[in-house]
C-alpha cells in the first residue's frame, strides 16, 4: 500500500478529533438526559413529550440550515437521538415500578 498524502492524513486525523468530540457530546448528552428521566418518572410525568420534541426539530432543522448542513439529515440524527432518550425514559419508568 502506498503511503497515504500528508493532506489527507491531517483531514482524517481532524475528523477522528471530531469523531471523539461527538462521542464525548452525546455521552454528556445522555448523563443529562437519564437525570431528566428519573425526574420524569418521579414526577409521574410521560416519557415522551411530543410538543418539545417538534420544537427541537424545528429548532435544529434551523440551526441545521444556518450552518450549511443539510437540514434533512440533522432532523434524521435529532430524531434517532430522540428516540433513544424515550425508551430510556420508559426504562427509567418501568424499573420504578418494579421497586
Amino acid at each position: 500500500m502506498s503511503e497515504i498524502p500528508e493532506e489527507l492524513a491531517e483531514a482524517r486525523h481532524s475528523i477522528d478529533n471530531l469523531d471523539a468530540a461527538l462521542i464525548h457530546l452525546l455521552a454528556e448528552r445522555f448523563k443529562i438526559t437519564q437525570r431528566v428521566g428519573t425526574l420524569k418518572a418521579r414526577m409521574d410525568l410521560p416519557p415522551a413529550d411530543p410538543g418539545r420534541e417538534a420544537d427541537q426539530v424545528r429548532r435544529l432543522r434551523a440551526m441545521a440550515q444556518d450552518a450549511e448542513l443539510d437540514p434533512e439529515f440533522a432532523e434524521k440524527v435529532v430524531t434517532f437521538i430522540m428516540t433513544e432518550v424515550v425508551r430510556h425514559h420508559e426504562q427509567i419508568r418501568d424499573e420504578g415500578r418494579l421497586t
